[in-house]
């Protein structure tokens, strides 16, 4: 990993809510290079799910540049694939064609082999002929994956993919996360209220703070190996990350999980 995929310069974000104009995300700046794994921590309305959104070009930036590739993104970019919180799947669609949904200009033969692959790939052999009200929750997040992996977008963006699944989905679903960003070589960012979700995936974790978003801290998970949850230094790390959430106890209650 040594090229910067990924530029964002003085970025700042702001919405009209009614006849009022709120800033979202203030003079946010961040190099991410290509084939690392991103997580971003914040507390609720810090902007971490609006700066997802403008990396992708799925909204418009106010102020600042973001440029992936060289290029500036100035719409949808192709070279990104968004994952969310709850799968998306069309329930009138089996699950190849929910996965399939995306790929144009190939022939059939193609469009299934891959299809398949990223379908096996995420743990799914099997049930490319069911219907997403046939798959658990889980099932349901992998099909999601296979969907924006089947893109072949050199970025995938997740939003918080697994804060609805239960505790043991969740943990599988970040082992096969691990697995697929080695195996297929992605840069990842993904946001999280999950403390220990942001340390066990990252390389970096960046921590947000709010009113407006702005980049607290960046720090480089710097644990050599397969992390391991229980150990001194991976606590260490995830302490330092809760702490930034009780500075001032003065303030609201934050939404973490630890």
């Amino acid at each position: 990993m040594s090229e910067n995929i990924i530029k964002i310069k003085n970025i700042s974000k702001k919405f009209q809510k009614n006849n009022e104009e709120v800033q979202i995300l203030n003079d946010v700046s961040l190099n991410i290079k290509k084939g690392e794994f991103i997580t971003i921590v914040g507390k609720s309305g810090c902007g971490k799910s609006t700066l997802l959104k403008l990396i992708s070009g799925m909204v418009p930036i106010t102020e600042g540049e973001i440029l992936i590739n060289g290029n500036s993104v100035n719409g949808v970019s192709k070279d990104c694939s968004m994952i969310f919180q709850d799968a998306r799947l069309f329930p009138w669609l089996k699950i190849k064609d929910n996965v399939a949904i995306g790929l144009k200009n190939i022939s059939p033969e193609e469009k299934n082999r891959i299809v398949l692959e990223y379908l096996e790939l995420v743990g799914l052999k099997g049930v490319e002929n069911s219907y997403p009200d046939q798959l658990s929750g889980g099932m349901a997040q992998r099909a999601s994956i296979a969907r924006g992996l089947a893109l072949n977008s050199q970025i995938m963006l997740f939003d918080e993919p697994f804060s609805a699944l239960d505790a043991m989905t969740k943990v599988q679903l970040q082992e096969e996360l691990l697995k697929i960003h080695q195996e297929k070589e992605k840069t990842v960012i993904l946001v999280t209220h999950d403390i220990e979700e942001a340390v066990y995936l990252g390389d970096r974790v960046v921590v947000m703070a709010a009113n407006p978003g702005v980049i607290k801290d960046i720090i480089n998970i710097d644990i050599e190996g397969r992390k391991d949850r229980t150990n001194t230094e991976f606590l260490s790390y995830k302490n330092k990350i809760y702490d930034y959430f009780f500075e001032d106890r003065n303030k609201n209650a934050v939404e973490y999980n630890i």
